[in-house]
C-alpha cells in the first residue's frame, strides 16, 4: 500500500474537527477512496461505504425528509450498517451523483452520532444541483496524485536519503554526486510514470512498461468519458481544450492560445469549457501577473494564462510515441521543457502554492512567481544545458531587486549558488512549500 501524506490530514480532522464532515476533492484516480478505506480501518470499529455511482439505489435514502433520523433509518433498511454511535465512519463516495446527500450533511453532522467523509471527482461541476450547501459543516481537503517525495517512498527510498537531500537544501550544500545521479534517475522515472497510484503500482510491479502506458491511457479514456457524460453541450469544446494542453505547453512561451484550437476562437466561447476542466481537477491555471506587486490576485490578467495538466505521466501518454524512452535516457528535446514545467507546476500546487507567471507585454517572462514573506520569489525552469543563461531573471533583478525574495533556477544540474541565484536540481522542488 502506498504511503500518502494526506493520511495525516485525516487524522488531524478526526482529532480536531469532529463537528464537521470531511470533504475530499480531487480528480479521478488520485486515490481518494483508497486513503479513506485505509484511514477507516485504522481508526474506526465500523466503516460504511456508499458509492452513489456504483449503488444508485442509495440515493433513495435522501428522497424524502432530510432529517438525520429519517436518512439513517433509510440507510439501515437498505442494509448499510452496523450503525454504532461514536465508533462508525460513514463514507459517501462520488457524492456529486447525489446532490441531496450533500445538502443533508448539515443535518447528519448536527445529529452528532457518527463521523462523515464525502468524496467526489467532479464536485466543482454540479454546484447548481445542490439546493443548499452545508456551509460551516464541512472541512474541505484537496487531494492530488503522488508528489515526487511520495514517489520516492513508493520506490523504497529511505527517509535517511531524503533527510540528506533536505539538509543539502536547507544548508545550500552540493548533493553528493552519486546520490544526485540516483535521484535524478528517479525524477526521470517520475516524469513518465506520474503520480496516479494505480499507475505507480503497475510500474513498480511490472517489468513491461507497456502495461504502465496502457494503464495511463485507460485513465485518460475515463477522463474523456467523464467529459462526454458530464460536460453537456460543451463536451466537444472541453475535449478540444483537454487534447490541446500538451501541444500548448510544448511551445516556447507555453501560454494557452485559443486561436491554435480554432481560428478566431474567443475567451467567451472557450472560457466555460476550460473552467470545466479546472473544476474537474484535470488541469490547473497559471494566470499572468503583469505587475510585479503583491497581492497577485489584484494584478492577474485572467485573459492570459497557461494550462497545466493534472499529471505528468498522463501527459506523457498523450504525447509522441516513444517519448518515455527519450526521457529515461536524459535526451534533451523540445518536449522536455513542457514536461519539466508541468512537473514543477504540479509540485507547487501539491505543496499549497498558487500558480502565477510574470511577463509584461510578452517580454522577460518569469516561469513561476510566488510570495514568500513580503517578497516575491522567482523560479525559472531550465531543461537544457544552458541553465545559467537566464536573461529574464537577470532583468527582473535589475528592475525589482528590492521586491525579490529568492531567485531560483531549477534544472537537471546539482545544487549550487552563484551571484545570489540558487540553482536547484528538479527533485529539490519537493522542499519548496507555501509558508504557513
Amino acid at each position: 500500500m502506498l504511503k500518502r501524506k494526506i493520511i495525516n490530514r485525516l487524522i488531524e480532522w478526526k482529532k480536531e474537527t469532529s463537528n464537521k464532515a470531511l470533504l475530499i476533492k480531487g480528480a479521478r484516480q488520485v486515490g481518494k477512496t483508497t486513503i479513506v478505506r485505509q484511514f477507516a480501518k485504522a481508526h474506526y470499529k465500523n466503516f460504511i461505504e456508499i458509492n452513489f455511482e456504483q449503488m444508485p439505489i442509495a440515493k433513495q435514502a435522501f428522497e424524502g425528509n432530510l432529517d438525520a433520523r429519517s436518512i439513517l433509518i433509510n440507510l439501515s433498511a437498505m442494509g448499510f450498517g452496523p450503525l454504532e454511535p461514536g465508533k462508525t465512519l460513514i463514507f459517501f463516495d462520488e457524492i456529486q451523483s447525489c446532490p441531496k446527500a450533500r445538502t443533508a450533511i448539515k443535518f447528519l453532522v448536527e445529529d452528532g452520532q457518527y463521523d462523515y467523509i464525502e468524496s467526489g471527482s467532479l464536485l466543482g461541476i454540479n454546484y447548481k444541483d445542490v439546493s443548499s450547501y452545508p456551509v460551516g459543516f464541512e472541512h474541505e481537503l484537496d487531494m492530488y496524485p503522488l508528489d515526487f517525495e511520495e514517489f520516492l517512498w513508493a520506490c523504497n527510498i529511505s527517509e535517511d536519503v531524503i533527510n540528506i537531500l533536505k539538509d543539502c537544501y536547507d544548508n545550500l550544500r552540493h548533493v553528493p554526486d552519486f546520490l544526485h545521479q540516483q535521484i535524478m534517475e528517479r525524477y526521470r522515472q517520475y516524469i513518465i510514470v506520474g503520480g496516479m497510484p494505480e499507475v505507480v503500482m503497475t510500474y513498480l510491479t511490472n517489468e513491461d512498461f507497456n502495461k504502465t502506458i496502457t494503464n495511463q491511457k485507460d485513465i485518460l479514456s475515463g477522463y474523456r468519458n467523464d467529459i462526454s457524460k458530464y460536460a453537456g453541450t460543451d463536451k466537444m469544446l472541453v475535449k478540444s481544450v483537454f487534447d490541446a494542453i500538451p501541444g500548448q505547453l510544448s511551445k516556447q512561451d507555453k501560454r494557452f492560445i485559443l486561436a491554435s484550437i480554432e481560428k478566431n476562437a474567443s475567451r467567451r466561447k472557450y472560457g466555460a469549457p476550460t473552467q470545466w476542466l479546472v473544476d474537474a481537477g484535470m488541469a490547473y491555471y497559471s494566470f499572468n501577473v503583469g505587475s510585479f506587486e503583491l497581492p497577485f490576485p489584484s494584478n492577474e490578467n485572467l485573459k492570459l494564462y497557461k494550462l497545466f495538466f493534472v499529471d505528468n505521466g498522463l501527459m506523457c501518454a498523450m504525447m509522441l510515441d516513444n517519448i518515455q524512452a527519450k526521457v529515461l535516457t536524459g535526451d534533451i528535446f523540445v518536449n522536455e521543457g513542457a514536461l519539466a514545467e508541468n512537473y514543477l507546476a504540479g509540485e507547487l500546487i501539491k505543496h499549497g502554492i498558487s500558480l502565477n507567471y510574470y511577463d509584461r507585454k510578452s517580454k522577460h517572462e518569469l516561469d513561476f512567481i510566488f510570495p514568500e514573506g513580503n517578497k516575491i520569489s522567482i523560479i525559472e525552469v531550465k531543461s537544457g544545458k544552458d541553465y545559467k543563461k537566464h536573461s529574464s531573471l537577470d532583468m527582473a533583478q535589475k528592475l525589482f531587486a528590492d521586491k525579490i525574495g529568492r531567485r531560483i533556477v531549477i534544472s537537471g544540474n546539482n545544487m549550487e549558488t552563484e551571484n545570489g541565484i540558487l540553482y536547484l536540481p528538479f527533485y529539490m522542488s519537493m522542499f519548496i512549500r507555501r509558508e504557513v
